[in-house]
C-alpha cells in the first residue's frame, strides 16, 4: 500500500514550528488521525476526539502506517528527512505557480510538488494574499 497525502492551511504566523505544534494539537484533539480515524484526510469524516491520552501514544498505536497526519511530523527542518517538514524551495514554487508568493487559489489548482515528497516526510511554505503572507501551508505522505 502506498502512502496518503495530507494537507493543511493554518493561519500565518512567523513562529512555523509554533504553528505546526499548534496543528499538531489540534488535529490530535479532533481525534483526525490513524488509529483514530483510519483516513483522517477525508474532511466527511466525523472528528471522534482524541482517542488517546497523548500524542505520543497515538504515534506508538498507529505502528508503522504512522498516524496518516501532520501528528508524524516531529521537526522542522532544512534537510528531508522521516517525521520532518522542510521549506518548499523558492526555485520550486516559482516553477510551480510562476511566483514565490503563492495565493491558496493557485496551491488548490496545483499540488505537482506532492510528487516530489517521499513517505513519512512533509514540506512548507507561506501562502499569499493580497500580496502579503496570510496562511502556512503543511503538506506530506503517510508512512504507509
Amino acid at each position: 500500500m502506498g502512502g496518503h497525502a495530507w494537507t493543511y492551511f493554518v493561519p500565518y504566523q512567523p513562529d512555523i514550528l509554533a504553528a505546526m505544534q499548534a496543528l499538531r494539537r489540534r488535529e490530535f484533539e479532533a481525534g483526525r488521525y490513524n488509529p483514530a480515524v483510519r483516513f483522517p484526510m477525508d474532511r466527511n469524516a466525523p472528528s471522534p476526539g482524541a482517542q488517546h491520552a497523548s500524542i505520543e501514544e497515538a504515534l506508538a498505536a498507529s505502528d508503522a502506517d504512522g498516524t496518516r497526519s501532520i501528528l508524524d511530523m516531529e521537526r522542522i527542518s532544512q534537510s528531508p528527512d522521516y517525521g520532518v517538514v522542510v521549506p518548499l524551495p523558492l526555485e520550486r514554487l516559482e516553477e510551480l505557480y510562476g511566483t514565490q508568493q503563492p495565493t491558496r487559489k493557485l496551491i488548490e489548482q496545483n499540488m505537482e510538488f506532492l510528487d516530489d515528497i517521499e513517505r513519512g516526510e512533509g514540506v512548507y511554505f507561506i501562502v499569499y494574499k493580497e500580496g502579503s503572507p496570510s496562511e502556512i501551508f503543511f503538506a506530506g505522505f503517510s508512512y504507509d
